[in-house]
């Protein structure tokens, strides 16, 4: 793949089951588990973005407890992935932080169980990735998903995840790990 790979997981803007924006509580298992999934797919760098001073407290005192203390120690691969993790405040914190590693354009792609209207599929979008060489920011969303406003924004929408009934409600870290594995895995 020429181009390079980044995850934001939003806890804000984020949608309620009413479609209200809020912000979402940052769960332990996220971050682990889609750490997990990153470093796998060759993820460079994921992004937990919070606006909230102590979630983001919270998030970096996990990092430093896996990365820096004894959970590290303890768990080499674990460290290994909780160090391409990265707290930001909001979205543009995460576009800005990834523009100061790159040389290209940073490339956002917004994916959600609700989106509607156009959408790329996992084919088109791993295809550009190879051709393109850009940076590519997929966002992710807690909560019932990604704000308008930040799907309006994105250069690129990714189609959901659909398995084969009605029924489509996958925790985030499933859906980070479905999506890497149709964009970055290893096709046979």
């Amino acid at each position: 793949m020429s181009g390079r790979l980044y995850i934001a997981l939003l806890h804000y803007p984020v949608l309620d089951r009413k479609r209200r924006v809020i912000t979402s509580a940052v769960t332990n298992a996220d971050i682990h588990d889609i750490a997990r999934s990153a470093r796998t797919y060759g993820v460079h760098r994921s992004f937990i973005v919070t606006p909230i001073a102590e979630q983001a407290e919270l998030v970096r005192t996990i990092i430093g407890h896996w990365t820096r203390g004894a959970g590290g120690e303890m768990n080499p691969s674990r460290r290994e992935a909780l160090e391409a993790v990265e707290v930001a405040g909001t979205l543009e914190d995460a576009v800005e932080a990834i523009a100061r590693l790159e040389s290209r354009p940073v490339m956002t792609v917004a994916t959600g169980a609700r989106l509607e209207g156009p959408c790329m599929n996992h084919g088109q979008m791993r295809d550009l990735m190879k051709t393109d060489g850009g940076a590519y920011l997929l966002l992710f969303g807690t909560g019932w998903g990604l704000a308008d406003e930040v799907v309006g924004r994105s250069r690129y929408r990714l189609e959901p995840i659909e398995g084969p009934g009605p029924y489509n409600h996958l925790s985030v870290r499933s859906a980070v790990a479905v999506t890497l594995d149709r964009l970055a895995g290893l096709k046979r």
